[in-house]
């Protein structure tokens, strides 16, 4: 059964508990999925099954694809339906609203009303009415009960005064209804209903993307035969064939062949990897230029990819549900207001003399119509919507009411350094040529080598001068890859060489004294060098690097501002992760840091107390962003980071860190009025409703000024949250 409140997650996590052999259990609400820990050989699944389903949810226990897309198609038509109903609920409701507001005295007003607002009540809104029910059963209380109490006795007591409307005109009073109270009430929770599940939507497809990253086929080496079968059938041993461009399948280690491999998903570094005989391979990393051969090591839930899913289903089960503030009013609001109603009436049966009992009724009935939960329904989906819209304009897509309420109180942001600090591609940074090159002609050059080159590196060099020489290039002959150092080729009838400072070593080429010292001095600022010489001489140095985005200095330093500690954690070695903290400000940072670990990491501040913002573009920030109290995903980066994370900066530019934050602390602070504006016409009405002016004046507030006053509760709270945006 669909958890549809905070509350249904608690109560399900308190029956789990209950159960013989049950050592903990944590429901999250946000992607309605059980954690459980239970002692061996104790419990049988099928009885936590049971226990559940006795109370109206359900538990699914097969974990096979098969069964986890039944799941997935029951949220998605649960989705669907909450979709119909709260359009549905929305336009029965118009119609009652603008009936109730301005022609109330129009001929069979009153049967139009009941007309349009039956379907609201008995259909659109049945749900909120069995949810009440669920929640007496147990002794609870919660937004749907408070929806139901309210709703209900008006809409029964507007029937009533529709057809018995001379048993109030006997008695001297005017028989009012309260059908648009009703109808709009129901209306408006469903949108909001509608708000958080939309949110809590992106939880499966996260995951589901993290799954697609493995191919549903794989082929098998066997002999000299190709065989292509389904992944599921392949065992440790087998020999698995990549070819160029296809993602590798199993963990495992290559046994023939050359290529290079982007393994950004697991390290977030963007220079692909080569790899050859006795090399590792993770499943899910994409091949990218040769073919290669590897044995399986590692297959189905044994491998890294797995562990990475894992960690992301771990990180969003683990997180207590977020009890949402109307519902924890609502939990002690509606039996106080039942209390305050039945108190009513039997004052005014003891007090009232003889039309105690009428005037009894109408005083209760009035009570529980102003204390309506309309204003309350939407003191925080109006300020999410206003929030929501408002970050959309400044480029912060923001995904629920949780991400918005915690930014504020972000302690520490944890920085990934690849895509989010730096541009997240190498690019050429500077290049040194030596003095009496030509440096025009022998551009040209290079790029013609580099053109042939499979090397990620070459890439970069090629793009770098694409601009700056002539589109026809000389041809290369000869064209030869040096594995681990670079390469060589024939350009006419001079040889020249590109790669490593080993490979001029190697074939006892002359460095010039001047191209030496900026070798010197480039070693220390973390940069990737590339020499360009020919048979005797070295011609060019060219430093190539991840560069530092345009704002990510200022960023980070306003956050510091805000008293926000600032960590970088990253993949990377630890030469170019001290020179991108030094040239950034960035006090603390950790090197060669593993996707597991960055979840460690956040954990590791979480245990200290500390709300954590975790800030990444890769699929290896995954867990760390899923885990934090706030992820916050870079735009251009992978699909399944920004479909963890909370938030998604969609220029991936710092700068809207601070912004983010500010924007958390409006939107919250403008819910906190709008609970206030929902409640003090509760404070002042109720007492008045129930009569304790009667005594003084005779004042008896009528039913109708009631629903006026609810109706102006709820102006005040959008209103309020319109101003929102203008802050």
């Amino acid at each position: 059964m669909h958890l549809s409140c905070a509350s249904c997650a608690s109560s399900a996590e308190t029956i789990l508990q209950a159960q013989e052999g049950v050592i903990n259990a944590s429901v999250n609400f946000a992607n309605e999925s059980a954690l459980i820990e239970y002692a061996p050989n104790t419990i049988d699944k099928l009885d936590l099954q049971k226990a559940l389903q006795a109370v109206g949810f359900d538990l699914v226990i097969d974990e096979s694809p098969e069964a986890q897309n039944i799941v997935e198609n029951i949220q998605t038509e649960h989705l669907k339906t909450l979709q119909n109903r709260t359009l549905g609920a929305v336009l029965f409701s118009l119609p009652v609203v603008v009936w109730g507001m301005f022609f109330m005295e129009m001929p069979y007003a009153n049967q139009i009303m009941w007309a349009f607002s039956t379907p609201v009540v008995v259909w659109f809104g049945q749900h909120f009415f069995v949810n009440a029910w669920r929640q007496a059963r147990n002794r609870t209380a919660n937004m749907d009960t408070l929806v139901a109490l309210s709703t209900g006795v008006a809409y029964i007591f507007s029937v009533f005064n529709t057809l018995f409307p001379h048993f109030w005109h006997a008695r001297g009073l005017h028989a009012h209804v309260y059908f648009e109270a009703s109808a709009a009430v129901i209306a408006f929770v469903l949108v909001g209903k509608l708000l958080e599940e939309r949110a809590k939507s992106h939880t499966s497809s996260a995951l589901k993307k993290l799954i697609g990253l493995q191919p549903k086929t794989v082929t098998i080496v066997q002999a000299d035969n190709f065989l292509e079968m389904p992944i599921d059938l392949v065992q440790v041993g087998n020999t698995i064939l990549v070819k160029a461009g296809e993602r590798v399948a199993v963990d495992g280690e290559v046994v023939s062949g050359n290529s290079y491999i982007d393994e950004s998903m697991m390290t977030g570094e963007p220079i692909p990897v080569p790899k050859e005989k006795g090399d590792k391979v993770f499943a899910g990393t994409i091949n990218q230029k040769g073919t290669l051969q590897f044995r399986a090591t590692q297959v189905g839930k044994d491998t890294r990819l797995a562990g990475i899913i894992r960690l992301v289903q771990e990180a969003q089960g683990s997180k207590a549900p977020v009890q949402k503030l109307a519902d924890q009013i609502a939990g002690v609001f509606v039996p106080v207001v039942m209390g305050l109603a039945l108190l009513t009436l039997l004052i005014w049966v003891i007090l009232g003399g003889e039309n105690g009992f009428t005037q009894g009724l109408l005083a209760m009935v009035t009570v529980l119509v102003i204390a309506c939960p309309c204003a309350l329904g939407l003191a925080t989906p109006t300020a999410i919507m206003v929030g929501v819209g408002k970050g959309a304009e400044k480029g912060i897509l923001i995904k629920d009411a949780e991400s918005l309420e915690l930014a504020q109180h972000i302690e520490v942001m944890i920085l990934d350094k690849t895509g989010t600090i730096t541009e997240g591609k190498p690019t050429v940074t500077d290049i040194f040529w030596a003095k009496n090159a030509d440096s025009f002609a022998l551009s040209s050059v290079l790029c013609a080598i580099e053109k042939q080159s499979e090397h990620p590196l070459a890439e970069a060099i090629t793009q770098y001068f694409a601009s700056k020489i002539s589109p026809t290039l000389p041809t290369v002959a000869h064209f030869e890859s040096i594995t681990g150092k670079g390469a060589k080729g024939t350009v006419g009838k001079d040889v020249y060489f590109v790669g490593k400072l080993a490979l001029l070593r190697e074939n006892n080429l002359t460095i010039p004294a001047d191209l030496q010292q900026q070798f010197d001095q480039m070693q220390t600022e973390a940069k990737t060098l590339v020499w360009f010489a020919d048979s005797k001489n070295a011609l060019c140095l060219i430093g190539i690097a991840d560069q530092i985005k345009a704002t990510s200095a200022q960023a980070i330093a306003e956050l510091q501002r805000m008293g926000i500690e600032v960590v970088m954690l990253t993949g990377d070695n630890h030469a170019t992760a001290k020179a991108i903290a030094e040239k950034t400000g960035i006090k603390y940072y950790q090197a060669e840091v593993l996707p597991a670990q960055k979840a460690e990491k956040v954990k590791e501040w979480q245990a200290k107390g500390k709300k954590v913002g975790m800030v990444g573009d890769g699929i290896n920030d995954s867990a760390a962003l899923a885990q934090a109290d706030v992820g916050i995903a870079m735009g251009k980066g992978a699909d399944i980071a920004i479909e963890v994370a909370k938030m998604t900066i969609i220029s991936s530019d710092l700068l809207k860190l601070p912004q983010a934050i500010r924007l958390s602390k409006q939107t919250v602070a403008t819910i906190k009025q709008n609970l206030f504006w929902a409640f003090i016409y509760n404070l002042i009405g109720i007492p008045i409703a129930m009569g304790v002016l009667y005594p003084f004046n005779g004042f008896l507030l009528n039913p109708m000024i009631a629903s006026m006053a609810m109706a102006l509760s709820s102006i005040s709270v959008v209103s309020n949250s319109l101003r929102l945006k203008y802050l």
